[in-house]
């Protein structure tokens, strides 16, 4: 965990009223009142590409809304074994577990430079004991969550190697244009697919060839979705 920034600290509540994707994140539906409510500050912070928000095990000090940038979930087996369980987009919650458990079942790494607001625990609470918008809002988020979760499972898991890898790049593509997709390492691709670098390699270069993607970057991390509609 990064050291929090005094002067980036949110000291009030007026930066979570002004949002710019109030719409999406946990206090979307907070009234005034609500907001009257939030006695301790809500950290504004920013990790850059693999710095880890949180490790799995790791007692909570709160939940994480991302609002920009990509964070992996990496889930540890008993084996020892490292599994890539999710990727979060801005808008989503990380962490949430943590308020049933008292601590994160997953590591958070952010996969690109991300920025969060890191919201305690105890105003989780608190607003959730006193605010029926945000229990319900919980809620939805917590499904939300259990929903992505099983999507990703279903249409990454499954299938040969080329359906897994074009799954992943749809699941990549970008919420305000779907023609554009971000890739990240082949590694993690390779872990969360179940399959081998060279072969996750093999197959988005094959695709490059056949006109399904198309690189627009120098580090091959961008890419521009030609045929949607491939039948893998």
């Amino acid at each position: 965990m990064i050291p929090i920034k005094i002067e980036t600290a949110w000291r009030g509540t007026s930066d979570c009223k002004a949002c710019g994707i109030r719409d999406m994140v946990l206090f979307s539906d907070l009234n005034e009142h609500d907001f009257g409510l939030i006695h301790a500050p809500i950290d504004d912070l920013n990790f850059q590409a693999n710095q880890t928000l949180f490790s799995q095990g790791q007692a909570s000090q709160g939940v994480f809304t991302l609002r920009a940038g990509l964070v992996k979930l990496v889930r540890t087996t008993a084996a020892g074994e490292q599994r890539i369980v999710c990727v979060l987009k801005p808008g989503n919650v990380v962490g949430l577990e943590a308020l049933a458990t008292g601590c994160y079942d997953t590591e958070a790494i952010a996969l690109t430079g991300v920025s969060v607001c890191r919201i305690p625990s105890e105003v989780v609470h608190q607003l959730n004991q006193n605010s029926p918008r945000l229990h319900v809002r919980l809620l939805q988020k917590w499904q939300e969550s259990l929903s992505e979760a099983n999507d990703w499972l279903a249409a990454i898991n499954f299938g040969t190697a080329r359906q897994r890898v074009f799954q992943l790049i749809l699941k990549m593509r970008d919420a305000d244009n779907a023609e554009l997709t971000t890739l990240f390492s082949r590694e993690d691709m390779g872990s969360m697919t179940g399959l081998k670098l060279e072969t996750v390699s093999r197959e988005i270069s094959a695709m490059v060839r056949e006109g399904v993607i198309e690189q627009v970057d120098k580090v091959g991390r961008r890419y521009r979705v030609l045929n949607a509609q491939h039948q893998a």
